[in-house]
């Protein structure tokens, strides 16, 4: 098993299995929407703004992750890590908890300070992950599920607050992500 950095070559490969997983674990509509959102974030990789790693085994895709930029006025690199996803037959191995941790370390040694996802707590909290309060950093959009806006510094500092509402990549600029 290795993690490796993924480019927009792999678009079609990352898109299907978002697709896949999604469909296997919350339906259709779910797999659709998430498996499109992949496919947009992954041709637009530039490790910039939009950065991918993945897992292999044996040259096949078994874990996938996206860290997008949050753009703020202020210089403070953060980055949001969704979607995340592990091929269901790999799932409960810690392979997610791996390329996570991976994903973190790349994200750090490239200078970003705090990383944002949105999702479940007690699984995010596995790899650092901590609530965080809309009133240190806000989301793009309005959250549906306030509870799942989580934060990790990456200096080891308190996260500090910015005053102000972030942009997202034009792919999470849509409420249904939110």
């Amino acid at each position: 098993m290795n993690h490796r950095i993924l480019d927009n070559k792999n678009q079609k490969e990352i898109a299907a299995f978002f697709t896949s997983v999604f469909t296997s674990s919350e339906g259709e509509k779910e797999g659709k929407l998430i498996g499109n959102l992949a496919s947009e974030l992954s041709s637009n990789i530039d490790n910039d703004e939009i950065i991918c790693f993945g897992t292999y085994e044996n040259e096949s895709l078994i874990g996938a992750i996206f860290f997008t930029r949050l753009r703020f006025n202020e210089s403070t690199l953060v980055y949001m890590l969704a979607p995340v996803a592990v091929s269901t037959e790999h799932q409960g191995k810690g392979i997610g908890q791996a390329l996570i941790n991976y994903g973190l370390n790349a994200i750090k040694n490239g200078s970003a300070n705090v990383v944002i996802t949105y999702g479940d707590p007690s699984f995010y909290s596995k790899v650092g992950f901590e609530p965080l309060s809309e009133d240190v950093i806000q989301a793009p959009l309005e959250l549906s599920m306030p509870v799942g806006w989580l934060g990790q510094s990456l200096s080891g500092d308190p996260i500090s607050t910015i005053h102000e509402r972030p942009t997202c990549v034009k792919a999470f600029n849509d409420p249904v992500y939110w």
